[in-house]
């Protein structure tokens, strides 16, 4: 999809330009595991026109693969941001009804060549919101992945601009069964799958992480999940955030080391550390290893400007490993 924004901090009403980003949720976790070196493949549906072959070309650029892109309906879709700062918050804006990948039909891409040879396959709750059809093409991959043996991770990045929370719950908790790997907030857990982390309240900048241990249990315990990252953000304003992760597996709860992060964009964060926990995985790293990089990854990325993480994985490491000065590397 295509992300436009006001320059630097400019509000909607100053603008008289915008800068183009393409991106998407699932695009920018492919973009950050092709940059550590693993091969990712991006699906989507788009349409046959110019600013669809940019973004082909943008993925391309940053080793993409692109080769199962089914093509059809009329546009894509396309989000404005307003970035904040200090105590005045963020923007999104979403204009995404009837674009091409809201009108995809599960017949519309190959799924055995999609998914011969994979390993995994990751999908969104941001997707599945998109149309009152689009569901049903998301299960019945999910369905398909795991039948061809595929590990199956989904982040329910809970939008409440696209749908209802009964919607989201209807729809995601159909998808769940067939997720391995789930990734989570305190607002998507509540809100999605009814599940709410005690003794915590985001908008206040309170967080009881050991609430989320319970959370995560409940998920296995319902779900059959193998395991369960949250995500854990202290907002202190819309510049400065605490950042920390939790991975739960196996029964037991790993937690990262906390971050002060000063943001330079926000957008994408879950994402990289979607990216960098898949990573993590991928690379047989234990648990606490892969909650520690997959922290790292995600903090890196928000000192970024747009929504790819362009991190290497050893630039990561580095990070993961205490080398947090920000001191030139010459």
């Amino acid at each position: 999809m295509l992300r436009l924004n006001p320059e630097g901090y400019l509000r909607f009403i100053q603008a008289d330009r915008f800068v183009v980003n393409y991106t998407g949720a699932e695009a920018n976790v492919c973009v950050s595991l092709a940059l550590m070196g693993v091969q990712a493949e991006f699906v989507t549906r788009l349409p046959y026109n110019a600013i669809a072959d940019a973004g082909v070309a943008e993925m391309r650029k940053l080793h993409v693969a692109t080769d199962h892109i089914a093509y059809g309906g009329e546009r894509m879709g396309v989000f404005y941001a307003e970035k904040g700062a200090s105590q005045r918050p963020s923007k999104i804006i979403y204009d995404r009804k009837n674009t091409a990948i809201a009108d995809c039909r599960y017949e519309d891409f190959d799924w055995d060549a999609i998914f011969s040879g994979a390993t995994h396959f990751h999908i969104t709750g941001i997707t599945p919101a998109l149309s009152k059809t689009i569901p049903d093409v998301c299960l019945r991959a999910c369905q398909k992945a795991r039948e061809m043996g595929l590990t199956v991770s989904c982040d329910l990045n809970y939008r409440k601009n696209l749908w209802t929370e009964v919607e989201a719950k209807n729809c995601m908790t159909r998808l769940m069964p067939y997720i391995d790997v789930l990734v989570a907030n305190e607002e998507d857990a509540e809100k999605v799958l009814g599940i709410k982390a005690r003794d915590t309240d985001v908008t206040r900048g309170k967080i009881n992480r050991e609430s989320y241990v319970d959370v995560a249990e409940q998920i296995c315990q319902t779900y059959g999940t193998k395991a369960v990252a949250v995500t854990l953000r202290r907002s202190i304003t819309a510049s400065d955030n605490e950042w920390s992760a939790m991975l739960y597996t196996g029964g037991k709860p790993y937690f990262s080391r906390k971050y002060m992060v000063h943001l330079v964009d926000r957008v994408g964060g879950g994402d990289s550390f979607t990216a960098g926990m898949l990573y993590g995985m991928m690379q047989d790293y234990g648990p606490q290893d892969v909650v520690e990089f997959a922290a790292a990854a995600s903090c890196l990325k928000q000192t970024m400007e747009l929504d790819f993480n362009l991190s290497t994985a050893d630039e990561v490491k580095r990070l993961m490993s205490g080398d947090g000065s920000g001191r030139v590397q010459r």
